[in-house]
């Protein structure tokens, strides 16, 4: 399938702006929790945002869909794919946290070749093709020039299925004192804009979503950096390590 890029990044750039907008102006009646774990919850927020932007792309777009609620699309394939998280830090607008966003992503051949995020709390929209450069609300952004871990800042988290033995924990811990700083900040999507935007320099995290990262991935390496996405598995839980392509894993 040939792509049109310019095409289907202002399709994926209105349905994002149109969730986000949507779930920043009417959170009282979207923070209702649906389901919850002991690590993670579902909102009404989530189902909502995710059928605006499916109603978008399905009239715009003849590219099949894998959301992070409904799952795959009937007519979509992995030869190209829609990858869309409605909302990337659920947890984070649940309780007031103004680190959230709609993340959009086109893949191709498994590779990201569209990315967009909104930043909604803050109005921010961040975006990235194979074609075009990174940038945020239409000005252009690149990775940050940092070479040594001890003078950078790695975000990372923990996903819901983390394993919080004493040495799963001690290993992480060993990895972060290399570090001059360590952020969690709850969505991966963001950790990745951050990344492209120069706000930090390592983004890694084991067993995150396909749809948190995959539109993160095309957006940092639009901007000069490298995303790296490994592992995945059949729940499309993946491996990330994406960075400013100076400092080396």
């Amino acid at each position: 399938m040939n792509i049109d890029c310019k095409k289907e990044i202002d399709i994926a750039k209105k349905a994002a702006l149109e969730a986000g907008k949507y779930l920043r102006n009417n959170k009282v009646k979207l923070n209702q929790v649906l389901s919850s774990t002991n690590r993670d919850i579902k909102l009404k927020a989530d189902n909502e945002a995710e059928r605006i932007i499916k109603d978008i792309i399905k009239r715009e777009s003849s590219i099949g869909i894998l959301a992070e609620e409904s799952g795959m699309s009937s007519d979509a394939s992995f030869k190209s794919l829609w990858v869309v998280d409605p909302l990337d830090g659920t947890a984070n607008y649940s309780r007031d946290i103004p680190i959230c966003c709609v993340s959009i992503a086109l893949i191709s051949d498994f590779k990201p070749i569209i990315g967009v995020i909104y930043d909604f709390n803050n109005d921010h929209l961040y975006e990235g093709s194979i074609n075009t450069n990174a940038c945020l609300n239409g000005k252009e952004i690149t990775v940050s020039k940092i070479t040594k871990s001890n003078q950078g800042i790695l975000i990372t988290g923990l996903p819901n299925d983390t394993d919080y033995s004493d040495e799963a924990l001690l290993n992480m811990i060993k990895n972060f004192q290399n570090w001059r700083k360590v952020r969690m900040i709850g969505s991966a999507a963001l950790a990745s804009a951050y990344i492209a935007s120069g706000k930090a320099d390592v983004y890694m995290e084991h067993k995150t979503y396909l749809w948190d990262v995959a539109a993160g991935a095309a957006i940092v390496n639009a901007a000069g950096g490298e995303a790296l996405i490994i592992n995945q598995n059949e729940k499309f839980q993946v491996d990330v390590f994406f960075s400013n392509g100076n400092i080396l894993k």
